[in-house]
């Protein structure tokens, strides 16, 4: 019996250390994973933070260098210099260095068109004068020179489409918020806050006209300013619809109601006129493109069976 005791206690002792060898073993390699996936989790936000702190950091030093570019250049008259700054606020810019930034990005990337023109070899240029390298740098100056601004005015064109656009549904909503009871000022802010994700440049202009309101800003000035931010016809319509109720105490209600049926009328005419020009703008594509592609699908067949009736007939006839 006690021989038979000691082979079950052998036996159960090995396979007691046999389990925990294994679970060990599988358990360890399971920490190993785990701590090489943290590892690896931490060297990539490592790396990624690296790699932000380096674009920052040359961001910062590109922003200076264009400020100081843009203090070297900047027009003496200040008409010029806050007509710049009107046509970046247009833009939705509205830092202070905006403009700063703008005119040296000019004389900046004046210079790159020079550079990347003078490192074209000549052979290429076929060893042109004097004269022709010259013109070519001036070419090239004036197109790296002139590429800010036409940025500028596609980015401005594209805000005022957007906020145009945004207009009628604002309004819609203004005149529900006043006809509920609200107050102006407050209808205007519980609008911006209302069309912040359909509509985010009109709602931060809107924003931007409420903290004014609040700071104590006059209401009119308060609406021309934000006429001039936007350059908007509508907006001026708008704005001056406002003033008017305000100064000559009608109901705000039925002014802005009357409002925005015209500026639906306005948007639909604005549909329809863009709808007839579609034929007009079709027309080279369909001249150009489709046309002549579809001669060749319904003329190919029969053109590939004729010549391969006429093609013997020609040959035995010329025998």
């Amino acid at each position: 019996m006690t021989f038979i005791w000691l082979i079950s206690l052998a036996v159960f002792m090995t396979a007691m250390v046999v389990s925990l060898g294994v679970y060990s073993h599988f358990n360890s390699r399971e920490e190993i994973r785990s701590w090489a996936r943290r590892l690896h989790q931490e060297e990539a936000s490592f790396q990624d933070g690296s790699l932000k702190t380096m674009f920052s950091f040359w961001v910062h030093k590109l922003t200076r260098l264009l400020i100081r570019l843009g203090e070297m250049a900047k027009p003496k008259s200040e008409e010029e210099f806050s007509g710049i700054r009107q046509n970046l606020v247009m833009a939705g810019f509205r830092s202070e260095h905006a403009p700063l930034i703008l005119i040296g990005l000019k004389l900046f990337l004046a210079a790159c068109g020079i550079v990347l023109v003078s490192m074209v070899p000549a052979a290429l240029w076929g060893f042109p004068s004097d004269q022709k390298l010259v013109m070519g740098y001036v070419f090239a100056a004036c197109i790296g020179y002139l590429l800010p601004t036409i940025w500028l005015k596609v980015a401005i064109r594209s805000r005022q489409d957007k906020i145009r656009k945004s207009v009628p549904d604002a309004l819609d909503l203004l005149v529900t918020c006043v006809e509920a009871g609200l107050g102006l000022d407050m209808a205007i802010g519980k609008v911006s806050t209302d069309i912040g994700h359909s509509h985010p440049d009109l709602c931060e202009e809107l924003t931007l006209l409420t903290l004014e309101l609040r700071a104590g800003m006059g209401r009119e000035e308060a609406l021309r300013r934000l006429a001039a931010r936007t350059g908007l016809e509508d907006m001026r319509t708008l704005v001056a619809v406002l003033i008017q109720t305000d100064r000559f105490g009608t109901s705000v209600a039925q002014a802005l109601r009357v409002h925005a049926e015209a500026m639906r009328v306005k948007r639909q005419l604005r549909a329809e006129a863009l709808a007839a020009k579609l034929p007009v703008k079709m027309l080279f594509p369909l001249i150009f493109f489709i046309l002549p592609s579809l001669f060749v699908v319904m003329l190919g067949p029969g053109v590939v069976r004729i010549m391969r009736i006429i093609l013997p007939m020609a040959k035995t006839t010329g025998s």
